[in-house]
């Protein structure tokens, strides 16, 4: 607690010294004094803004060149070097994507294939400090999302001494599109995978760069939530970069989940019935499509979706078989999922969840297995019909998949593994929403006003922690927070700071949070506005759901 408040206290006196003191940059082997809203990185020189707190703010910093042109689905490329001063002061664009969820609320300059900025929140008052720095990657199903979403806002993390940056990367078929013709240009003999090489390039820059901003570029943890997450598992998983972090936090998914990823050869086939569709017969004229045309083709309903896959060289098998054989980045892991991860309705459809629904949803599923089912998803009442389904769901949407990174990594990983539960429901929403209620990602659907109000969640919905652990609940002016939440989202920002700083998430003060033990009779932490330690019980459905 003392660690707690000494920082709130430097950060403090930061903000009465700023605009008086200057940054000494290291730039080759000349020193050079910056005024304090500036910084000096391998592109050339930045100019951001300092807050009245002290924190200073670059936004839209380059990490690669524009992937426009020739450079659509390529690797992203270096650079290009500026003369004199670049405004940092305005997020970039983000990149090519449809306005799926209703919750994503951006502060970027538009939408754009030209999109491979981040954004970095520093307390350092010089290059000197070697803080430790936060790399947080957002969710949107790779459909979607922005490092300028108020949620991912580094400010709170920058007050309690870390330097946080958030990261825009290529997203659908921009991002993760395979062909036999981008495979044979590549040297590597792969394609696909883009937005996951993005964030390594900017994992790269970090490297190359953080200590202009007092960061210490030996010292870096990766984080995300639901795509974000699924990323940091890949990150770990993927030979080219292993050494870029000393730990990572995964709130909601991973790649090892229960279907395998898509191989490269089936990969361009999909990419070549795709370009098929559009009339695009070869990789030129893929390239010579207007961005907006090709978004919009590829968010037909009947298109294919582009995600993550095996392609030889990012990840050159299965994720799950690289963890298992222990060949993943060897790093403390912070990681875990909600209570509500989806609800009843994406497992019943249009029927109620009444007991007798779900043994028939669960036959459907199961069908031999549906016995063995039920014992671990029981329905003996409707009530606890809903509740297993509303479990059945979460697991097979995204649970079980996060599961199982956490139990190969405590097996594999030789690090610390430190898993929890996050079920702290969100309140009310605010008059203004009306009959409203989240969706499927956290985002808000609004309802008919003269119809019955929607049942309140069963649970923490996905997606719905991130504001507590990056300690941005103000930035959401939907919900209507109460003590109890600010309560939850000290403490739980409290342990994501320490994990960042140590890679133990335990500190005076807080409930201590066993590492999860490999097999059976693990332990995990319920994060609620009484957080405490509690068995781990899920194990048997997640073993079971495995079952081929």
């Amino acid at each position: 607690m003392k660690a707690f408040f000494a920082l709130a206290l430097s950060a403090g006196l930061l903000a009465t010294s700023a605009t008086a003191q200057t940054v000494k940059k290291a730039v080759g082997k000349t020193a050079v004094h910056l005024p304090p809203d500036q910084a000096q990185v391998a592109g050339g020189r930045l100019v951001g803004t300092v807050a009245t707190n002290g924190i200073r703010m670059f936004k839209g910093v380059p990490f690669a060149a524009p992937p426009v042109g020739e450079f659509r689905w390529q690797a992203p490329q270096p650079v290009h070097p500026w003369k004199g001063l670049r405004s940092a002061k305005q997020f970039g664009p983000r990149a090519m994507q449809q306005p799926i969820f209703g919750d994503m609320n951006f502060r970027s300059n538009g939408v754009s294939e030209d999109c491979l900025y981040l954004n970095v929140w520093t307390p350092a008052k010089s290059a000197r400090e070697r803080l430790p720095v936060l790399v947080y990657f957002y969710g949107g199903g790779f459909l979607a999302g922005d490092g300028s979403e108020p949620r991912y806002d580094g400010a709170s993390m920058a007050r309690n001494g870390i330097v946080a940056v958030t990261v825009n990367y290529r997203l659908g078929v921009f991002g993760f599109l395979a062909h036999p013709e981008l495979t044979k240009e590549s040297r590597n003999q792969a394609s696909g995978n883009y937005g996951l090489l993005d964030q390594q390039a900017a994992l790269r820059w970090v490297r190359q760069n953080i200590g202009a901003f007092g960061g210490d570029p030996q010292h870096v943890t990766i984080a995300g939530e639901s795509a974000g997450s699924y990323s940091v598992s890949a990150q770990l998983a993927s030979p080219l970069g292993k050494d870029l972090m000393v730990g990572a936090i995964g709130e909601s998914g991973s790649l090892l989940g229960l279907q395998p990823l898509p191989a490269l050869a089936e990969a361009e086939k999909v990419g070549t019935d795709f370009a098929a569709t559009i009339g695009a017969s070869s990789l030129a004229a893929l390239r010579a499509l207007p961005a907006q045309q090709l978004l919009e083709a590829a968010g037909k309903p009947n298109a294919p979706r582009f995600s993550a896959i095996v392609d030889g060289y990012f990840l050159p098998r299965q994720p799950a078989e690289i963890y298992a054989a222990g060949q993943q980045a060897k790093v403390p892991l912070l990681v875990g999922w909600n209570s509500q991860e989806m609800n009843a309705q994406f497992l019943m459809g249009p029927s109620a969840p009444t007991a007798e629904n779900f043994r028939y949803a669960v036959q459907k599923l199961y069908g031999n297995r549906a016995a063995e089912a039920l014992q671990l998803y029981p329905a003996a009442t409707d009530a606890e019909a809903e509740q297993s389904a509303t479990d059945l769901a979460s697991d097979r949407f995204i649970a079980y998949s996060t599961w199982k990174w956490a139990d190969v990594q405590a097996q594999t990983g030789g690090r610390s593994v430190y898993r929890y539960l996050y079920a702290r429901s969100r309140p009310a929403m605010t008059p203004a929403m009306g009959n409203a209620t989240t969706g499927l990602a956290g985002g808000v659907v609004k309802g008919d006003a003269a119809a019955a109000p929607v049942p309140p969640a069963r649970g923490a919905v996905h997606s719905a922690e991130i504001e507590y652990a990056l300690g941005n609940l103000a930035t959401n002016k939907v919900f209507a927070w109460t003590p109890d939440d600010y309560q939850v989202s000290k403490t739980t920002q409290r342990y994501f700071v320490n994990f960042i700083k140590t890679g133990n998430p335990n500190g005076a003060g807080l409930v201590s949070w066993p590492a999860t033990s490999a097999g059976a009779g693990g332990q995990l932490l319920r994060l609620d506005v009484q957080t405490r330690v509690e068995p781990d019980q899920t194990r048997p459905r997640y073993l079971f759901l495995e079952q081929k």
